[in-house]
């Protein structure tokens, strides 16, 4: 079966590329010594177990993000992976159009429903597996 595009939640636009970081503070010094940029926000989303930055870069943002605990999904990440890319997130017009269009084509889900996202945005994880080994964000902004 051939699904059509996702042509009920255009625009697709990446929205961030996300690493995660066991310093935060460091981190966002490099970024700042290196390439002369800063975050737009930094904050604590405590739904996410994360303290996260978004520093503007073109027309997109590399959301840098460090974990609140050990026990937390960055947390777990850092422990078996080391710092690093952790995901890609794409912008999409309507998250829920978007997950159902998905849950339709097969793929594997992390969130079948949005979540609480950093800036306010609702947003859903797809798992790696459901495209070559990435994880997929997708962000509705308001």
């Amino acid at each position: 079966m051939v699904l059509a595009r996702f042509d009920h939640v255009l625009p697709l636009n990446l929205h961030h590329t996300a690493i995660a970081v066991r310093d935060l503070d460091a981190t966002l010094r490099s970024l700042a010594g290196l390439f002369g940029v800063e975050p737009l926000t930094r904050e604590v989303v405590a739904e996410q177990g994360v303290e996260e930055a978004m520093v503007p870069l073109g027309g997109s943002y590399l959301q840098v993000l460090m974990p609140l605990g050990s026990d937390t999904a960055v947390g777990r990440f850092l422990e078996r992976r080391g710092e690093g890319l952790h995901h890609v997130a794409i912008q999409v017009a309507d998250l829920d159009a978007a997950l159902a269009h998905l849950v339709a084509a097969g793929a594997e889900l992390v969130d079948r429903e949005a979540r609480a996202g950093g800036g306010g945005h609702r947003i859903a994880f797809v798992h790696p597996r459901a495209l070559a080994g990435t994880l997929i964000e997708l962000v509705e902004v308001h």
